[in-house]
């Protein structure tokens, strides 16, 4: 990439040595965090090695989360890790896989744009991975743009990556790149010693492909002695206070304040030339100050919930939800426990079975989901719920399997069910919208934000306008005569990430709404569901969005939904918490 004057960004690369999972992501957020305390503007991306175009297809039990931004990619979970810290909305220019740089090759040959060349891994291929960092700095334009390195130095999927950032600081100038890397540091009880070399190895690594780290983050599940820093530097050709050691600690929300005491800002604001400006860190260090005050809580001041779904093999499988549900215990001051049920044992032990396994559950939440399997035990998990009044959220399949529920129980339609599930069910409560194309998986979804009209007098509305006033609007009397919406009706309109195919069927939504589910929200032309709830009356916070509101949780400004469903909770389990909110 040519010098470009008016483009200030500085870039700061992210890579990974001795063995996958190491919290890498964590890290890289993390000093995105503190940046941004810093008065800094941010953005981050993820470059991952996986042949994907991206990672809608990928299977939740193997890879985790599937993160959607507000633009409709569908990424790695490690956005969610980046939104979640820097409270910055990631695009379709921070998710970038093989696949996908790949593909652009593949397509440009075919079009003739290399005019006849020998298509090679240079000049080609790396140079579309660069473009990709510079697209992102062009249309973000952030003082900072950190780039996450999937997988870990010297595989072979990733080179064409590392030789990307390679070439970058030669690009725009050493002055503007700075090179982190984060390695992993194995304990020997036998000698009760933490072992250098493995990371050593790892700097080697790197060092071989032209790159030398700025600073290295030494991750370890103990306590790391100076001399091992000391030694890690000296082979590594760092300066000490370049090597930082980063303890496991029981919340990762912590992280960006270890980062700080090793001074990581100071060094990265030095190394970089950017400005001194002050951190502020009073935000910050109150909220991770009562997430510790909040986990120490004794078991009377906690209440149990109960996620109910069928890809339990893997625990980032629903993280976004994990952490949504614990940013809203944070906000009302109380524990949660959260339970994991597997929706196919529901199935197999049945009904009888279910006053004993949700005895002690005060709120349940249905993730989202596809496919047949496991759709029975969630649609009993829901007709329980609704039944012994446990509150009850319900996440994109969540909603849909909530109200065929209640079609079958309630309305009496016995053979309802969705479309995805049962084609030729009587009752399709849930279908396909008539210019849906199915005959491809990917890219077919109603993907990423879409607004939705909610009822200004519904429980859901009124969480939002508490809690996220600044993304409310007030619907205007020429959008609801617009949309043929009734002139008496107030509504307000808010916004929310989807990935779904399935929809509510039109012609039961007034059939369900006379024995009292509410459609309080959807879309702008009131054609499609977007929320339910039940009226009060007959159920304290029964609850269900097309959406994924996950999404958008931030640790320190929990969704309105997860906090309606603790703050029912805790009603149900009459918790009074000795923390002041």
């Amino acid at each position: 990439m040519p010098k470009n004057k008016k483009l200030n960004t500085k870039y700061i690369f992210v890579t990974g040595g001795v063995l996958s999972g190491l919290g890498k992501g964590i890290t890289a957020a993390s000093i995105g965090n503190i940046l941004s305390r810093r008065g800094f503007s941010v953005f981050m991306q993820k470059f991952d090695q996986y042949l994907n175009v991206d990672a809608g297809t990928l299977n939740p039990n193997e890879h985790g989360e599937v993160f959607v931004t507000d633009d409709g990619a569908e990424a790695d979970l490690d956005l969610g890790h980046y939104e979640r810290f820097i409270d910055v909305n990631m695009t379709k220019e921070s998710s970038v896989m093989s696949g996908q740089i790949y593909e652009t090759v593949l397509e440009n040959e075919r079009r003739g744009d290399y005019l006849g060349k020998t298509i090679q891994f240079i000049p080609h291929v790396v140079p579309e991975v660069k473009k990709h960092i510079t697209n992102a700095a062009l249309k973000i334009q952030p003082d900072v743009l950190i780039t996450e390195i999937g997988g870990t130095v010297g595989d072979y999927e990733g080179l064409h990556f590392v030789e990307a950032i390679r070439q970058f600081q030669m690009d725009v100038g050493k002055e503007n790149v700075l090179y982190v890397h984060v390695g992993f540091l194995p304990y020997l009880r036998v000698t009760e010693e933490v072992k250098t070399k493995p990371l050593q190895n790892s700097i080697n690594d790197l060092r071989k492909f032209g790159i030398q780290p700025d600073i290295v983050v030494a991750r370890c599940d103990y306590d790391v002695p100076p001399s091992a820093l000391r030694k890690i530097a000296l082979f590594g050709g760092l300066k000490e206070q370049a090597v930082v050691p980063l303890t496991t600690v029981k919340s990762v929300y912590a992280v960006p304040l270890m980062l700080e005491e090793y001074g990581v800002d100071k060094l990265v604001i030095s190394e970089l030339s950017l400005p001194n400006k002050r951190l502020k860190n009073g935000g910050w260090k109150k909220l991770v100050n009562t997430i510790f005050d909040v986990e120490e809580l004794e078991d009377k001041y906690s209440v149990t919930v109960a996620l109910v779904g069928k890809y339990m093999e893997m625990k980032d499988t629903y993280i976004s939800i994990t952490e949504a549900i614990k940013a809203a215990s944070w906000s009302e001051k109380v524990k949660v426990n959260q339970i994991w049920i597997e929706a196919e044992d529901l199935e197999k032990l049945g009904p009888r079975k279910m006053n004993q396994i949700f005895r002690n559950v005060d709120a349940v939440v249905v993730p989202g989901g596809f496919g047949t399997r496991g759709v029975e035990g969630i649609i009993l998990a829901a007709n329980y719920a609704r039944r012994k009044k446990i509150p009850y959220l319900g996440l994109c399949y969540g909603l849909q399997l909530g109200i065929i529920s209640f079609a079958r129980s309630v309305c009496k339609l016995k053979d309802s069910h969705t479309t995805e599930v049962k084609k030729k069910c009587e009752h399709k409560v849930i279908d396909i919208l008539p210019d849906q194309d199915l005959k491809k998986l990917g890219g077919t979804m109603r993907l990423g934000s879409y607004p939705a009209y909610l009822r200004q007098d519904s429980q859901i509305a009124k969480l939002y306008s508490e809690l996220r006033p600044n993304e409310v609007k007030q619907v205007s009397k020429k959008n609801k005569k617009e949309y043929g919406w009734p002139d008496g009706e107030d509504l307000i309109e808010i916004s929310e990430r989807h990935r779904h195919r399935y929809e509510v069927n039109p012609h039961y939504h007034n059939r369900l709404s006379i024995k009292g589910m509410n459609f309080v929200g959807k879309s702008p032309d009131g054609t499609l569901v977007e929320f339910f709830e039940l009226n009060k009356k007959m159920h304290p916070y029964y609850v269900g969005t097309q959406a994924h509101p996950e999404l958008r949780s931030r640790p320190n400004r929990p969704h309105p939904l997860f906090v309606g469903l603790v703050r029912a909770a805790i009603a149900k389990a009459n918790v009074k918490s000795p923390l002041k909110r």
